[in-house]
């Protein structure tokens, strides 16, 4: 019990249950099933950039360019796919733009791991060269027709159901990719030599070179995996919004930072898990989602978010001062 009380997630599950109750006190609406299972839909695409986001972050390092990666990777997929008339298996569509985003984080991770050189800025780079390489040499135009295989995806549905008010609520297919992917970290982060690696790196990089890991191993597997992850992202995304635009997605990075941090894993590295991770991006998604309910302006979400983020990151330094002073005290 004393260990659960300490456990961040469990305050984040805390917080995330008393506002649902707050919020559907207000407005009941928030408790139907239909927007249940819109919130669930709202996850994913945030969710599983948070997911890559996760490990930069247990490494140390910030990065930014995940946006970039998933439109540049969503686009030229559709761009593709478009002018092939394609109707083969939909699986393909998430290889391609999953394998774009794999060689576009290997751009990153040379970059990165070549050079010594911040995450943060290389990825500030990377983030204007990547949009800008698809609005100068691809297209600038909006791709309103998916092929036939990306339109049945964007209707597959796990669980359908027609309302009283006529309405259909449906718990879309991508909530469970996410869910997978999701396990797929955990697993990777929990009983893989390359997870320990990324936890030992976030610690301190000196040590880990002296523990017999290659940082440079470490480096190209966490970026082509942000990168893997975003192609993936960007593509359910085209699903879900049933198009494919270049503008869209990037300067969502702010949400999905503030989400991960708000689940745990610290700016300074060595600390994060994916459950607190699900459950910072819930709370996020729910926070923004009752602002609309409740009729507040939509430029509020930017400043809750924002709000909501200082907090996430000055409470683990608080927490940090803290037990540096209570061990002085016990030493002297």
């Amino acid at each position: 019990m004393k260990s659960l009380l300490k456990a961040h997630e469990f305050y984040i599950t805390v917080i995330l249950i008393a506002f649902s109750l707050m919020v559907g006190i207000i407005n009941p609406r928030f408790f139907s099933i239909g927007n249940l299972f819109s919130l669930l839909k709202s996850t994913v695409v945030t969710g599983i950039f948070a997911l890559g986001v996760l490990l930069v972050l247990i490494s140390g390092e910030i990065d930014i360019s995940f946006p970039a990666i998933g439109v540049v990777s969503m686009y030229i997929t559709g761009i593709i796919f478009e002018s092939m008339d394609f109707s083969g298996p939909v699986i393909l569509a998430f290889l391609v733009s999953g394998g774009i985003g794999v060689l576009l984080g290997l751009i990153n991770a040379t970059v990165i791991s070549s050079f010594r050189l911040p995450t943060l800025i290389v990825s500030l780079g990377t983030l204007s060269a990547y949009s800008g390489l698809v609005l100068t040499f691809v297209d600038t135009r909006i791709i309103n027709r998916l092929t036939a295989p990306m339109e049945a995806y964007s209707k597959l549905a796990f669980f359908r159901r027609t309302m009283d008010s006529g309405q259909t609520a449906e718990l879309h297919f991508s909530f469970f990719i996410y869910l997978a992917l999701a396990a797929l970290t955990a697993l990777i982060l929990r009983y893989t030599i390359i997870g320990r690696g990324v936890y030992a790196l976030g610690g301190d990089r000196q040590a880990t070179e002296r523990a017999g890991f290659s940082v440079r191993k470490i480096e190209y597997f966490i970026y082509c995996y942000v990168g893997l992850l975003a192609g993936l992202a960007g593509i359910i995304h085209s699903a879900h919004i049933r198009s494919a635009n270049p503008f869209d997605l990037v300067g969502s990075e702010l949400n999905v930072i503030a989400a991960t941090v708000l689940g745990g894993a610290i700016i300074g590295g060595g600390r994060g898990t994916v459950h607190g991770t699900l459950l910072g991006v819930m709370l996020i998604t729910v926070i923004n989602n009752s602002l609309i309910l409740l009729g507040i302006p939509s430029y509020w979400q930017r400043f809750t978010t924002g709000f909501v983020l200082l907090i996430a990151v000055t409470v683990p330094q608080i927490k940090g001062a803290r037990s540096a002073r209570t061990q002085r005290r016990v030493r002297s």
